[in-house]
């Protein structure tokens, strides 16, 4: 009988790509999702990848009620993945208070059924954004959180410290945050990707809708940062590779082999990557010239950042195998696939 594992915003970027890791797994996949920042048709594409498309209910995590009928209904969940969150560093500046609701409530609304429904494992998917700008690079798990530079990378913070506490209170709750440095690329099969709703955030989706057309010109936030060529760094990882990391944790929770009940991980390549750089790595495997230009800094970013993944290397016997150049390329077939159909 397979193992019931519930994903939250399992329509999302990550959140998709790691539903297709569980199935592949041999894990029956459930999904909730408000579909607030992504759409239905992902789950098309995961089918289309793993021969079956997981079970899926849509509404908001905030909303209680439904999610206790949601947890009254689907007996016999052994872990749950929670993704869903409001992700843009940039929007949230803007927009605390919605960031702050949905964020925390979500979290806190799930605890509370796991506590109620016997639901012992979560993996939380959690942001480097919770070290801020760090002293030192690369980064460890141990390296002191930093005060947030957004109200996202705040309620990353705040979610850690629930879950943490949750942990310690005795509510027979286990879990581990990753901590994601910064996820691209798409699966192999180009069924599904990264697929932002309105003008992009994240810098490869504005790459790949740049090159095919859809924007005009990709910005580049800053050339006069401390590092070699002015530009922030960043620790790329491929997305695929990030959601085998998720499968790996929930088997973890599932079959106790975790060494606490609280644990976190660092998911990186541990290697630093410029903006120009990635904008170089794009240009080599699409063979196009990308219309971009410098402006100034955007609030939020922090200067540079990689991890140092070696306890997530040795203890989760995981690391990153992709490389940039694959990634970048990964993400153009997602997006000339989609931009086709």
């Amino acid at each position: 009988m397979a193992k019931k594992v519930l994903v939250t915003g399992g329509t999302g970027y990550i959140g998709s790509h790691t539903a297709v890791e569980l199935q592949q797994a041999g894990y029956d996949v459930s999904v909730i999702d408000s579909l607030h920042n992504s759409e239905i048709s992902v789950l098309k594409g995961i089918e289309g990848v793993t021969g079956r498309a997981p079970r899926f209910d849509q509404f908001d995590l905030c909303d209680s009620i439904k999610l206790h009928s949601f947890f009254e209904n689907h007996s016999g969940i052994e872990a749950i993945v929670h993704f869903a969150a409001y992700k843009a560093v940039g929007e949230s500046v803007y927009r605390p208070m919605m960031y702050y609701r949905n964020n925390l409530v979500s979290l806190m609304n799930l605890l509370a059924m796991m506590s109620e429904f016997g639901i012992r494992n979560m993996v939380f998917s959690s942001s480097c954004t919770v070290y801020g700008q760090p002293t030192k690079l690369p980064v460890t798990e141990d390296a002191p959180i930093q005060p947030a530079l957004s109200p996202y990378g705040n309620t990353k913070q705040i979610c850690e410290e629930i879950i943490k506490d949750t942990v310690r209170s005795g509510e027979s709750v286990k879990a581990i945050s990753l901590r994601y440095f910064n996820p691209i690329g798409a699966h192999p099969s180009a069924l599904i990707g990264e697929l932002p709703r309105g003008v992009p955030e994240n810098l490869v989706p504005f790459i790949t809708q740049t090159a095919i057309g859809l924007r005009e010109q990709l910005k580049v936030y800053g050339d006069d940062y401390d590092t070699p060529d002015g530009s922030c760094i960043r620790d790329y990882l491929h997305v695929v590779d990030l959601a085998k990391a998720h499968v790996i944790s929930v088997t973890r929770l599932i079959e106790n082999t975790n060494r606490n009940d609280y644990e976190v991980f660092n998911l990186g390549t541990g290697k630093g990557v410029s903006v120009l750089e990635a904008i170089s790595s794009f240009e080599r495997v699409s063979g196009i010239k990308l219309n971009y230009q410098v402006v100034g800094r955007r609030p939020g970013d922090i200067e540079q950042i990689w991890a140092d993944p070696s306890y997530a290397n040795r203890e989760l016997g995981w690391k990153t195998v992709s490389s940039l150049d694959e990634a970048m390329k990964s993400a153009w077939d997602w997006e000339k696939q989609y931009r086709n159909k």
